[in-house]
């Protein structure tokens, strides 16, 4: 069995031909996807701004194997993306990732005598 990574991805993209429906149901629930919901997990959280409703961003964990790298994440998480955002019935275009992988990822520690 080959190696599995842990990633977090952000997947951001703008909204584009909302219906009058879509628009007014992502306004009614803006409040709930502000800065407050940004949370990484494998069903992704979604985020944007009401004013202007313009971007969005979703966050996702994937897991996957490490020889895939961080390519594969992006695409596994866009597709993630694209699927929810399809059955919301929201338009969107130009989705793009940015990619960290938790288990390479270097940690820095102050010193004790720096805190």
């Amino acid at each position: 069995m080959s190696e599995q990574h842990t990633y977090r991805v952000i997947v951001r993209g703008t909204w584009d031909a909302l219906t009058d429906e879509s628009r007014e149901r992502l306004l009614a629930e803006a409040a709930d996807h502000g800065l407050s919901s940004m949370r990484f997990t494998e069903e992704g959280s979604l985020t944007y701004e009401a004013s202007p409703l313009k971007h969005f961003s979703m966050r996702y964990v994937v897991v996957s194997d490490a020889a895939d790298g961080e390519e594969m994440a992006a695409v596994i998480a866009e597709d993630r993306a694209q699927t929810a955002l399809t059955g919301l019935a929201h338009g969107f275009t130009g989705l793009r990732s940015t990619v960290t992988d938790l288990d390479t990822m270097k940690i820095n520690v102050k010193p004790a005598s720096r805190r």
